[in-house]
């Protein structure tokens, strides 16, 4: 069989084809293609929903064309089979977005149709213009092709990245009881939460965010001290800068600068998260210094590893109490977040300490971001158990913290 996957939670076009058999072990990528808006949203420092669903308008039937040709099933004959009925229909669906409705009708109305046996798209969560841009477009195409969609929960699909590659999936089949019950810590520009996996399929939220999301965090903390957008990889690359450490600044006024940060509920009794106070923290701390000094590369550096270690400390923490609290057999990692250096080695580091040492996993880097690809398999893996396929006119986006 054969899978178109569709995700447009956020920012990312992002449209793949798979095969699969009739085993989760039968799965592979036939292609991927991603149509980043980075360049777009990056003058304002985060990400504008409205913008990014035009975007996603303009560039879904582009991102899909180029999918299929990757795939190979992509055939540029001429047809002219389209019913006034599916026009209508089509019209109806995309009530909303007319712009991509117009690049669809010229698409269906030029090009054969693909062999595809099943869509999966991206449901929710995320935000919400977005989602309803790919939703819209993978009913129509559920339409065209005459096939089902399976609904994908956009944090669920994080968890899945973990497994897209054979060796884990064989974990998944093989030796389940090395992975699960597992803990998994899903941390993006969108979300943070610590969920428990009974098994794939099975989950339990633990707690989330109060407020800003960590990779929220990371970009408004990088607009204060004037880095680019996305912050967490503009963070992560200049608290490597050698000369932070304050020993090594030039003059004693620059060593009056000592940064501090709060490392907020990271004793709390729950399993929430907050950093909307970490992001006043460096607020007031920029604004307290001096141009000179608060515009400076030694500056800037302390204040950027200062703020990445209070972040990562606290979403280390958590998770490896939850781990053991629920004598987790594994650590799952997933969403931009995860594809933090120093997160990473923090993890290696803590469960180095532990008596009963969990299996980490995370996502290889270019998966921890938004993609299709873990779409793709999480589809597939509903597919294999003939759960959460549904006709076109009953998929729905939404926008709310849910798992299951």
């Amino acid at each position: 069989m054969r899978i178109l996957a569709i995700e447009t939670s956020c920012d990312d076009t992002c449209i793949a084809v798979a095969k699969g058999g009739k085993t989760f072990l039968n799965f592979e990528i036939l292609s991927s293609v991603v149509s980043s808006q980075v360049k777009i949203h990056q003058k304002f420092g985060g990400v504008y929903p409205s913008l990014a669903k035009r975007e996603h308008e303009k560039n879904l039937v582009y991102v899909l064309k180029k999918a299929l040709k990757e795939s190979g099933l992509f055939k540029d004959k001429k047809r002219s089979n389209r019913t006034d009925k599916e026009f209508s229909l089509f019209k109806k669906i995309f009530r909303k977005e007319k712009g991509l409705f117009e690049y669809f009708i010229k698409f269906v109305q030029k090009y054969e149709r693909p062999k595809i046996d099943l869509i999966a798209v991206t449901v929710g969560p995320g935000l919400e213009p977005c989602l309803w841009a790919g939703v819209n477009f993978a009913k129509a195409l559920s339409l065209w092709l005459n096939v089902k969609i399976v609904s994908v929960n956009h944090i669920e699909a994080h968890i899945f990245s973990n497994f897209l590659s054979s060796d884990a999936r064989k974990l998944v089949v093989k030796q389940k009881s090395v992975l699960f019950p597992a803990v998994a810590l899903i941390v993006s520009g969108g979300h943070t939460q610590l969920i428990l996996v009974k098994e794939l399929g099975k989950y339990k939220i633990l707690g989330e965010t109060r407020d800003d999301a960590a990779g929220e965090a990371f970009d408004k903390i990088a607009r204060i001290l004037g880095l680019p957008y996305p912050g967490g990889p503009a963070i992560e690359k200049i608290s490597k800068y050698r000369d932070v450490e304050m020993s090594k600044y030039r003059n004693i006024e620059m060593s009056k600068c000592r940064v501090s940060l709060p490392r907020p509920m990271i004793f709390s009794k729950d399993y929430d998260f907050s950093f909307s106070g970490l992001k006043t923290a460096v607020l007031y701390d920029y604004k307290k210094h001096p141009k000179r000094i608060r515009e400076s590369k030694e500056y800037i550096a302390q204040m950027a590893r200062e703020a990445q270690e209070a972040i990562v400390e606290v979403l280390a923490k958590k998770t490896i109490k939850a781990a053991k609290e629920f004598k987790a057999r594994s650590i799952i990692l997933g969403g931009g977040v995860s594809a933090n250096e120093r997160l990473k080695s923090l993890f290696e580091e803590k469960i180095d300490k532990m008596a009963t040492k969990p299996v980490l996993l995370f996502p290889e880097k270019h998966l921890a971001t938004d993609n299709a690809q873990m779409v793709a398999l999480c589809g597939y893996f509903y597919w294999l158990k003939s759960d959460k396929i549904k006709n076109w006119k009953n998929i729905k986006a939404y926008s709310g913290l849910r798992i299951a």
